[in-house]
């Protein structure tokens, strides 16, 4: 359960990069910056200055990103639920089809180092239903999707622990969950890892070497918008405030995984639905690094 910080630490946050639409799904990978863009239907690679190149263009409005071991890009195409592999000539190509699967428009998604998927969905239509669990799809590495066993609601960020479990944002349970990954890359023993406020909605998250998560605090540009440090427990130790626009999504990154990146789109609900936004990627430096759970070249989660 929450348990509310005595003395939680207060961060800054530094302009990185700006002029985006609505920017998700930070990942560092191979010491660059990687995030999709919802609304410009891009997947955008950044330089050190802050300036982005267009990497390839989704049609159905890209979501969750991933590497494989070959170094090939995975991502989450949000219309008709399936995972996009883009190859080093640029070429885009079908890896999986998880519509079945699906409750809602595609969403994030987390990819280990030895290729296994993990990609989540709304579960409902946003806006029109009342949120209601679905599933998240596993897919190993040679394209074979599964349903994983547990109701999550609404399935967002995820983040792979050295000790092997996947830790998930349940944007609409306001908690962080937990599964164990299995051998064969199979999920069991969904728990609750954070149970958080009803007034947070984690959005993307990023695990540190010291085991607490990271997380944005969606869908709010009041005073608990920013980007939070948990526990598992519940404790929450840290907070980075963001002003007049949505905290979404992180991750660590640079050198020596010291930099905390993060996603804030300026939006509301109603303009969100109507494809409004104007985003910008922030960094801080908060005393604390990424953890390695794949290698200092294989950091494709956040």
């Amino acid at each position: 359960m929450y348990k509310a910080g005595l003395a939680m630490k207060k961060h800054e946050l530094n302009m990185f990069s700006s002029g985006h639409q609505f920017l998700e799904t930070p990942r560092w990978h191979d010491g660059q910056l990687w995030a999709s863009d919802f609304f410009a239907k891009k997947v955008l690679r950044f330089h050190p200055d802050g300036s982005a190149e267009t990497v390839a263009e989704i049609a159905g409005a890209p979501s969750g990103l991933g590497f494989l071991p070959d170094g090939s890009i995975l991502v989450v195409s949000q219309a008709d639920n399936k995972v996009l592999q883009i190859n080093d000539s640029g070429s885009i190509t079908e890896y999986a089809d998880f519509s079945a699967i699906a409750g809602g428009l595609g969403n994030d998604m987390v990819v280990t180092e030895t290729g296994h998927a993990y990609a989540g969905n709304f579960g409902y239509a946003v806006g029109e239903e009342d949120p209601k669990p679905t599933n998240l799809a596993h897919i190993d590495p040679a394209g074979n999707v599964t349903r994983v066993d547990g109701d999550v609601t609404f399935p967002n960020g995820g983040a792979l622990t050295p000790d092997g479990k996947l830790l998930l944002a349940e944007t609409f349970a306001h908690r962080i969950s937990a599964f164990d990954i299995n051998d064969d890359g199979s999920l069991a023993n969904h728990r609750v890892w954070a149970q958080l406020p009803e007034t947070y909605h984690p959005d993307g998250i990023a695990l540190d070497a010291a085991g607490g998560v990271w997380f944005g605090n969606a869908m709010t540009s009041d005073e608990d918008s920013g980007f939070y440090r948990v526990e598992e427990g519940g404790d929450i130790t840290d907070k980075i405030a963001v002003e007049g626009a949505w905290a979404v999504a992180c991750a660590f990154g640079g050198p020596d995984l010291e930099t905390l990146y993060m996603t804030c789109n300026a939006t509301s609900l109603e303009d969100f639905f109507q494809g409004r936004s104007s985003a910008y990627i922030a960094t801080a430096t908060v005393g604390r690094c990424g953890a390695r759970t794949g290698g200092p070249t294989r950091q494709s989660v956040a």
